[in-house]
């Protein structure tokens, strides 16, 4: 190792007098920097409950490009960002270079950290690369919002060992693993309102609560529409009992709350699911209890179960207890079973794909789609190992080639017991859905907007025990979760980079993501010579001593980043 980098390492060289800064005036590229270039601002001061951090790395999210797209409409933004600017980069790797008075013994000048964006402070968001200056800068400002925040301390210790490009990616692998330890209430929520809407007083069915409507657990209010007398009297009779304050509601448009926690559909009357949907609550559980199929297919805001936890769950009992604990919502991938990665061979995609192939207990057939052919040829030479080592079926399919698109309609008939959505699509999200297996899940990883509708065949809920899901994000705990799995060597954040650059280039990677330009993340070196934005691949010209150290020639590693470095800091 040089000296030149074992000085960066320690923190030995002088801090300069500033701190160069991609700043974002407002929606479109064209406000982004100062005639398109960085800008030079006084290195930031810090107070006694502060630190001073260096940007080592820090990826390009598809959420940047968001904030791009939006500008200060973006719901993270609060500010006027023409009089105030956003620094994007929340995927972003820091070194600890000034340390406040006050924080001195609890941290050091050369710690390494990375961070958990999404910082909250007595509920009020302050994300990182969003209401905080992010990682597309050389240095940035810590304050107590992240340091003692609503979860504590929002900042995670790195080993000095571990590269700077995959401590910066831990924070898109973190939302990857997010997806698959998700969780889901079994039973009514205790305290809530609940809603139950029924056919009308011809429907004799014997509906009944065997659990989450007594002593031990009931939500505080229930509202009613619509009920069989018989059901209508048990439960006011219940609820008196169990001093649950009732309501009758006759217009399914317009309930007298907000939001509702959980809403239970007595039959397969789809008018009123679609009616009565958009009341849900975040986290909020819409049970289905019908023995015959909907008419009709119902618009679904899927945007809504992505961003805001909504799941649709059901069963044909009677008992309205059994729609939520007979078949919990199952987020982990099926032990050896059938697994559609739809939209694979992007950045995220081929995280999912890569976890897929190398989690124990995971699947033993793994189909990836994607509509182009140098990405998905990549993606199936990237992970080839892996599925053959272990035994998985690996097939790569383009189905806008008419001969795969017959082959993927042939998995129809048996299905697939796990759809991942890689793809924000409503429409290819809706064409998914009739491919799932009984008891299939869907899981919505791309991003669509709320209020995004898309047709969903709803009686393979209650019928087939069909579950779709989603999220958005991830918690400091699975920020923790994947910096020990990468750690201890599980899973190889490195393989996701497909392209560095400096500071400079930033402005080529935010179009080069969003043109999907390469099959995996870019990652910017804030602190190195001038470099242009680079595929890992053509290393071999440019940096041929940084190339010799890649995996394979394919991927980055510990190794080449090192050697990176050791050629590009001034």
């Amino acid at each position: 190792m040089t000296e030149k980098l074992v000085d960066y390492q320690r923190v030995a060289e002088s801090l300069p007098d500033h701190n160069t800064i991609w700043p974002l005036y407002g929606a479109g590229l064209e406000n982004l920097g100062k005639e398109g270039q960085t800008i030079d601002i006084p290195m930031p001061s810090i107070g006694a409950d502060e630190l001073l951090v260096r940007h080592d790395a820090c990826g390009i999210c598809f959420s940047d490009i968001k904030v791009i797209k939006l500008g200060q409409e973006h719901p993270r933004i609060y500010r006027n960002m023409r009089s105030s600017p956003v620094v994007l980069g929340h995927e972003v790797s820091m070194t600890v270079v000034g340390v406040g008075k006050n924080l001195r013994g609890q941290y050091a000048v050369g710690d390494r950290f990375i961070i958990q964006a999404d910082v909250y402070v007595k509920g009020v968001g302050y994300a990182y690369g969003y209401e905080i200056e992010g990682g597309f800068s050389t240095y940035g400002k810590i304050d107590q919002r992240v340091l003692n925040g609503d979860e504590g301390n929002y900042l995670l210790r790195v080993r000095s060992s571990t590269g700077y490009a995959e401590s910066a990616l831990t924070e898109p692998w973190a939302c990857v693993i997010a997806a698959y330890q998700l969780d889901y209430r079994t039973s009514l929520k205790a305290g809530g309102v609940t809603w139950i809407i029924g056919s009308g007083a011809d429907d004799s069915r014997p509906y009944t609560l065997s659990a989450g409507f007594d002593a031990d657990s009931h939500p505080a209010k229930l509202l009613y529409s619509r009920l069989p007398p018989a059901f209508e009297a048990w439960l006011k009779q219940k609820a008196a009992e169990l001093h649950i304050e009732t309501v009758p509601v006759s217009n399914l448009s317009a309930p007298p709350v907000e939001k509702v926690d959980d809403i239970v559909l007595l039959g397969a009357d789809v008018a009123a699911l679609e009616a009565a949907s958009p009341f849900l609550a975040n986290s909020g559980v819409f049970a289905i209890i019908a023995d015959q199929p909907m008419a009709r297919s119902a618009q679904v805001d899927i945007g809504r179960i992505h961003y805001n936890r909504w799941v649709y769950v059901g069963g044909t009992d009677p008992d309205i207890a059994k729609a939520y604990n007979a078949a919990p919502v199952r987020s982990p991938l099926k032990t050896g079973g059938r697994a559609w990665f739809v939209g694979a061979a992007g950045p995220m995609g081929r995280m999912h794909v890569q976890r897929a192939l190398q989690v124990p207990n995971g699947p033993k057939q793994v189909i990836c789609t994607d509509v182009s052919d140098h990405r998905l040829q990549d993606l199936y030479e990237s992970f080839k190992g892996e599925a053959q080592a272990n035994e998985i079926e690996y097939i790569c399919l383009n189905p806008a080639r008419p001969e795969d698109a017959a082959k993927l309609a042939a998995y129809q008939a048996e299905g697939f017991d796990d759809i991942v959505m890689l793809a924000p699509v409503p429409k290819l999200i809706a064409d998914s859905m009739p491919f799932l297996a009984k008891d299939g899940v869907m899981n919505i990883f791309a991003g669509v907007a709320r209020g995004t509708m898309a047709a969903y065949d709803l009686s393979s809920t209650y019928l087939n025990g069909v579950r779709v899901i989603g999220q958005s994000g991830s918690t400091i705990e699975d920020l923790r979760s994947m910096l020990d799995q990468g750690e201890a060597g599980i899973l190889s954040r490195n393989r996701a980079v497909a392209a560095v650059g400096s500071l400079s280039a930033f402005r080529n990677g935010l179009v080069a993501v969003q043109d999907a330009t390469f099959p995996g993340k870019v990652v910017i070196f804030p602190h190195i010579k001038d470099f242009p934005l680079t595929p890992i691949e053509n290393l071999k010209d440019a940096l041929p001593t940084v190339y010799a150290k890649l995996k394979d020639g394919r991927e980055w590693t510990v190794e080449a980043e090192a050697e990176f470095l050791r050629l590009m800091l001034p």
